[in-house]
């Protein structure tokens, strides 16, 4: 039987997917945002989500519109308060949100170590300040680190470039940040793909997240926000 991942409808990419589950969704400020991903999530009706992203949304669309819905319980991000994220001010002053601050090459590493079924991770990042309190510290040659542990999602929503059946990922430019460690350190990852190509169109030389760390691909030719 041909392999083909690619599903026809935004509720057949989404489908599944309970409540509470753990969500990755990829984006740098708006760029790579999986934003069509979003809105079908939230037409799906998980709830009690944790989401695991750079930032904590924009304006009122994407992750900002499904914490909006208060579909998001727990946001672990490394800018909660950037450009643009009322939502997330709203809801965390009203302690309707809470939030775990990780650094952002933590945020990075520590879903690399899940990726890689690594137990966890030592870093010297935090190392006296309050990202460390209640964390196990050990001192390795004379220089103290901080545990960290794996960053795993149930569920991982990027925005790719182009893709194929497969589901062989390319990204454009700085669309790419966090896609391709989601992508591996997820249970289940749901890309939605500007442009579908057909098998060998893709060269093998630069495709970034391999197939088989892709479940489903869904056509969404443009992104509001993409980059």
């Amino acid at each position: 039987m041909a392999i083909n991942k690619i599903v026809e409808t935004m509720e057949a990419a989404v489908a599944g997917i309970g409540d509470g589950a753990t969500v990755l969704i990829s984006g740098f400020g708006n760029a790579g945002s999986p934003t069509a991903l979003c809105h079908a999530l939230l037409d799906q009706g998980a709830r009690d989500l944790v989401v695991v992203a750079n930032n904590a949304g924009t304006g009122r669309e994407g992750l900002a519109a499904l914490m909006d819905a208060g579909r998001v319980r727990r946001i672990v991000c490394s800018y909660p308060r950037s450009g643009g994220s009322v939502v997330f001010e709203e809801l965390y002053l009203a302690d309707k949100l809470e939030l775990e601050l990780v650094p952002q090459g933590i945020l990075s590493e520590r879903m690399r170590a899940a990726a890689a079924g690594l137990g966890a991770i030592y870093s010297p990042v935090g190392v006296g300040t309050q990202l460390a309190e209640g964390k196990e510290e050990r001192e390795i040659d004379g220089k103290r680190y901080v545990l960290e542990k794996p960053l795993k999602g149930d569920l991982a929503l990027v925005e790719a470039n182009l893709a194929d059946r497969w589901g062989n990922l390319t990204y454009a430019k700085s669309a790419r940040n966090f896609g391709p460690v989601m992508a591996m350190a997820a249970d289940v990852t749901v890309a939605q793909a500007r442009t579908i190509v057909g098998l060998g169109e893709i060269d093998p030389e630069i495709v970034v997240t391999p197939g088989i760390f892709v479940d489903r691909v869904v056509h969404v030719p443009t992104n509001a926000g993409g980059a």
